[in-house]
């Protein structure tokens, strides 16, 4: 271990694992570590015998599960979003040659006490149940501004400066209603809270088109698309693929611990009396726990069901967001199943999650919302975790550390990548280029 690297890389979640392949494939000299025995960090998947061990210490789950290795339950559950910055970075390293992904069957919103299925575009928006006939029509309009706007079209902006006109501009100029604007800025555009509302327009349009052009890519009920087998499947692609590129990765490395110089800046990093060298450290926030804050804690239950989410047209996989003003609640709930449909459950079994940005000390009651509507459950565990940010970020300069945030509630993957392609840009100094082909990579076909 007494080489000199370019980069150190501390944990392997999925952040510090795309990193690590990133720079492995930018001709960086990488050595990956983690404490742990297994890849995947926070964002690790579990099989049915891990499950029982991490939330039931001693006891062994029932055999009408069936067997524990059918099993694979993510911890940090996330769908991903078929023309998204993840898939694009999945394309550009290469890593789709590792991984099978199929098209997530439904995308969903809560209303006034009800399941909608998301509308995404006019002809959708049309037919839903979600608004009233005037409604319709003025939604429709606003769909149709949406598809038809082109970033280099000025005709196409129908004399409206994006940069400059905010949100909540552009919905009232179509008269849009609040419960209207709750699923698109929540289930469509995908914003966490309303704090986008007084933000240019330009974003949030730009979402609202990722998300229809991510829908009509395969032409199925939802705009995501998750790995047969769980996200586990994700780390452990990256990790490969940084090792076709000279990337060196070592498991089970414990007191994994950076060392600085007089200055400050990070020159190595120590575990088992053996230092190894480096320029740069980059890790998830356990490595450096004196660098970073707490600013908050997501809430979750994770479920074994033997059905589908109820009034979801029996969908093997689907999101469901409850956006935070139908709750009463400054932020979204999430819930995300899969099946053993996508490989991650025992014939017959589904696998669901509740997640939301923690506002109270008592997880059960404040996901209650979400948990009632799953229906009857076989199991079901309760888990929160603190949410860290790092506080290095002024100038990475003084000590070469590039520190990941925590995983955030939300059921798809877009803020997870923003992290990723930002801590690239600091570490490399260079921008990520995304520009692919997006048809590269398919969902594998529906048996």
């Amino acid at each position: 271990m007494d080489e000199e690297y370019d980069v150190i890389v501390l944990g392997t979640g999925l952040k510090e694992c795309i990193l690590s392949g990133l720079l492995s494939v930018n001709g960086l000299k990488v050595l990956h570590m983690d404490r742990n025995d297994y890849y995947g960090g926070a964002s690790t998947s579990l099989n049915l015998n891990q499950l029982w061990k991490r939330f039931r210490e001693n006891d062994k789950p029932p055999e009408s599960l069936g067997a524990s290795k059918e099993y694979n339950v993510d911890m940090v559950p996330k769908f991903i979003i078929a023309n998204g910055n993840l898939v694009r970075v999945l394309i550009h390293t290469g890593v789709t040659k590792y991984l099978n992904f199929k098209a997530v069957d439904g995308s969903y919103v809560y209303n006034k006490n009800k399941i909608h299925k998301v509308p995404a575009n006019d002809v959708e928006a049309l037919k839903s149940p979600l608004m009233g006939l005037f409604e319709k029509r003025r939604a429709r309009k606003f769909f149709i501004y949406v598809q038809d706007y082109e970033d280099s079209d000025p005709k196409s902006h129908e004399g409206l400066d994006l940069t400059k006109v905010t949100a909540r501009e552009i919905i009232s100029k179509y008269g849009l209603e609040d419960d209207t604007i709750d699923f698109i800025g929540h289930a469509l555009a995908l914003y966490h809270d309303d704090s986008y509302l007084d933000q240019p327009a330009l974003d949030f349009v730009k979402r609202i088109k990722l998300y229809a052009e991510s829908l009509a890519r395969f032409q199925g009920g939802s705009p995501y698309i998750y790995p047969l087998y769980g996200l586990g499947e994700l780390p452990q692609a990256f990790a490969r693929l940084s090792a076709v590129y000279g990337g060196t990765y070592m498991l089970n490395k414990p007191d994994c611990k950076v060392e600085f110089d007089e200055s400050g800046k990070a020159i190595g990093v120590t575990s088992e009396g053996e230092t190894a060298k480096c320029k740069k450290v980059v890790c998830d926030p356990s490595y450096l726990s004196d660098k970073v804050k707490k600013v908050g804690r997501v809430a979750r239950a994770i479920c074994i069901m033997s059905h589908p989410i109820p009034n979801t047209h029996d969908s093997h996989s689907v999101q469901l967001i409850l956006p935070q003003k139908q709750l009463g609640r400054k932020s979204d709930m999430y819930l995300f199943c899969c099946s053993y449909a996508h490989n991650v459950a025992a014939k017959g079994k589904y696998i669901a999650s509740v997640s939301t940005e923690a506002e109270t000390d008592n997880p059960e009651a404040e996901l209650k919302p979400g948990v009632d509507l799953l229906g009857p459950l076989d199991e079901i565990f309760y888990d929160s975790y603190d949410r860290y940010v790092p506080t290095n970020t002024a100038d990475h300069e003084e000590d070469n550390c590039f520190i990941s945030t925590s995983y955030d509630a939300t059921s798809h993957f877009e803020t997870t990548v923003d992290d990723v392609i930002e801590m690239y840009n600091k570490i490399t100094g260079k921008d990520l280029d995304l520009s692919v082909d997006l048809s590269d990579a398919s969902a594998a076909a529906d048996d």
